[in-house]
């Protein structure tokens, strides 16, 4: 059985420094020998959770289908932008209907605890994101999930990439690949 790794993006931005950043971590697992599929969260129809929208309408279809993504996948790989200082809405309300109940009544939590996960981020500022990686690790920690150390925060990222959408910096290339490269060793010692 091969491993199967979710690659999950933050942000929604059509042309995203993070999902860029995503790819190479992806492309480094793939690399490695994992099956890797990228989910867009925009592409999911995700309300801003609401516990008595849940009790009135069960859980959406968005979730589900979500829910669905991640049981079929042995990790997760996560871009974390920041804005102000944490990581984004759209990524925070993802991992809350992950976590919520399922149809059949079953934990949702019980999809990610002890599943393994690494965390990328890009951003304009100097900091790279670590403050979005710093507050995702530990929702993420808090659903039993193992984020392993290696990650990768890129500052400055507005002026990283060519215009290819490569990192201009191979060895910044190569530390972004062995984020997922990592990942997938993680996750095949896990399976």
């Amino acid at each position: 059985m091969g491993v199967r790794i979710l690659a999950i993006n933050g942000s929604s931005r059509r042309e995203s420094l993070n999902q860029k950043l995503l790819d190479i971590a992806a492309q480094g697992a793939r690399d490695a020998g994992a099956e890797v599929t990228r989910a867009r969260l925009a592409d999911f129809d995700l309300p801003i959770y609401d516990g008595d929208f849940e009790a009135e309408r069960g859980l959406p279809n968005g979730a589900r289908k979500l829910q669905a993504l991640v049981e079929m996948h042995h990790a997760l790989l996560i871009a974390t932008p920041e804005y102000n200082g944490g990581y984004t809405a759209l990524l925070k309300n993802a991992i809350d209907w992950i976590s919520r109940p399922r149809g059949d009544g079953s934990n949702g939590i019980a999809l990610v605890a002890g599943k393994a996960a690494a965390l990328v981020s890009a951003s304009p500022g100097q900091l790279g994101g670590l403050r979005s990686q710093a507050g995702m690790r530990a929702v993420l920690d808090k659903l039993g999930m193992l984020v392993i150390p290696q990650a990768f925060a890129l500052s400055m990222a507005h002026e990283a990439f060519d215009a290819k959408g490569q990192l201009k910096d191979s060895n910044a290339t190569g530390l972004v690949a062995g984020v997922g490269e990592a990942l997938y060793r993680m996750a095949l010692r896990l399976a």
